[in-house]
């Protein structure tokens, strides 16, 4: 199926669409040579998928350029707006080019697939199954959470990621070169480059109203204090990639870790106001229960997660709750860096340290020879002794003193964990009276 030549009245983002596999920018993890979307479009058989990836990073063009490579109709549906109908009417469409005199093959492409309910999603079902079309959902959301099973189990995902600084500087010199804006000073496009946040519909949009902006003022050329007076409040914010997004992200982990809940809250609405990315603030705040609180409070690392899990079911406005939740939550728990500082020593002691053979009783024995060889030999069941702890056993390589990575904090649940260790050592002591001293 072949595009028509664009016109120069077309939106910047229309004009600059890629028209071939090659012009596509970003996405080579699915779409270099010898990726998995790659190979879809050079098998010469379409097959139904679903394409998850946040907005602006080409979900809709591989769609049409899908039906290009297998010369389909394209048949695009809006779950937003769309309905039942519009299905009824797309299995007509396919139907009279399945039975047409060219025999062509339909793609039907459902925009914001998530927002379509289970019975109309299990509409495509029989159709996707009977060959009729091939179907490609495109989401902003978790299909695991948002696709029915049944649809799920017969579609193939492709994740897709935000674009990268590269990728959309690439975009603004391709623009560029089609006369489509003035030249641009290195500063304003990394700002620009910044605001859109590897979404190229935000940045191609963007670059047009600035365009036109400068035509009115007859600028030759957009300076960074131009585009700061002309985009205003959109920009005023922060570098999403510069100093201050750094600054505002240390300031809201030093604020958790000082167990300040309203401070952490203020640099937290900061940046979801100033447009930080709530998927990274998700995963940062992940970070700082396992790095600050660890096993002080294990329920602050469940509570993260399932913040974060929320966020994906939900999105925005509604999703960031659960992260301000998430975020008090760490600021008024016990905090404690023992696990941290105890696999930080453990890696810095294992990159220095020599590879020190397996003692005998802690190998495998899945054999007859390992058994001979006396693999396993001498090993104490925990669970067969007194308490359910083997007393006196070592677990270290022979000839490797104790090293005490984990020193567990007199705050929350480690007060507990280390008058359990302190017992265990005490038993260890009294099992080998040659290490009470050191015990």
């Amino acid at each position: 199926m072949s595009q028509l030549p664009h016109s120069p009245h077309q939106p910047l983002a229309e004009r600059l669409r890629p028209r071939r596999l090659s012009e596509v920018i970003g996405q080579q993890h699915v779409l270099g040579p010898g990726m998995p979307l790659r190979l879809a479009f050079e098998s010469g058989r379409p097959h139904s998928c679903i394409l998850w990836g946040p907005p602006g990073v080409g979900k809709t063009t591989i769609a049409r350029l899908m039906a290009d490579a297998f010369d389909a109709q394209f048949i695009s549906i809006s779950a937003v707006l769309g309905g039942v109908k519009d299905i009824r009417d797309a299995v007509q469409q396919a139907e009279a080019a399945r039975d047409g005199l060219m025999r062509q093959r339909t793609i039907v492409f459902v925009d914001e697939v998530h927002r379509f309910n289970k019975s109309q999603q299990d509409a495509f079902l029989p159709h996707v199954e009977s060959g009729l079309f091939t179907f490609i959902g495109a989401t902003t959301e978790n299909p695991s959470f948002e696709v029915n099973s049944a649809l799920l189990s017969r579609a193939a995902v492709y994740v897709l990621q935000p674009l990268s600084e590269q990728d959309l500087k690439q975009i603004v010199a391709l623009a560029q070169s089609q006369q489509a804006l003035p030249a641009i000073e290195n500063e304003a496009i990394d700002r620009l480059v910044a605001y859109a946040d590897g979404d190229a519909r935000r940045l191609l949009n963007t670059l047009e109203t600035l365009a036109m902006a400068a035509a009115q003022e007859k600028l030759d050329a957009v300076t960074d204090a131009w585009l700061l007076k002309v985009l205003g409040e959109r920009l005023r914010r922060y570098d999403k990639g510069g100093e201050q997004f750094y600054d505002t992200i240390s300031a809201l982990h030093k604020s958790v870790r000082g167990s300040d809940p309203d401070a952490a809250l203020y640099w937290l609405v900061r940046m979801l106001d100033g447009g930080a990315d709530p998927r990274y603030m998700a995963r940062r705040i992940v970070r700082m229960a396992w790095e600050d609180i660890g096993l002080a409070d294990p329920r602050a690392m469940q509570l993260a997660n399932e913040a974060a899990q929320t966020y994906e079911r939900l999105g925005s406005p509604e999703g960031e709750l659960a992260l301000a939740q998430a975020v008090l939550y760490l600021a008024v728990a016990p905090k404690s860096n023992a696990g941290y500082m105890a696999y930080n020593k453990a890696r810095a002691f294992v990159k220095q340290d020599g590879t020190r053979p397996v003692p005998m009783h802690l190998r495998n024995a899945p054999t007859r020879l390992m058994k001979e060889l006396d693999y396993g030999k001498g090993y104490r069941y925990a669970h067969d002794e007194e308490g359910g702890f083997a007393a006196g056993e070592s677990y270290l390589p022979e000839g490797m003193e104790p090293p005490g990575f984990y020193q567990p904090v007199p705050r929350g649940l480690e007060i507990k964990i280390a008058q359990k260790l302190r017992e265990l050592r005490q038993l260890n002591a009294s099992a080998r009276p040659e290490d009470a001293e050191g015990g």
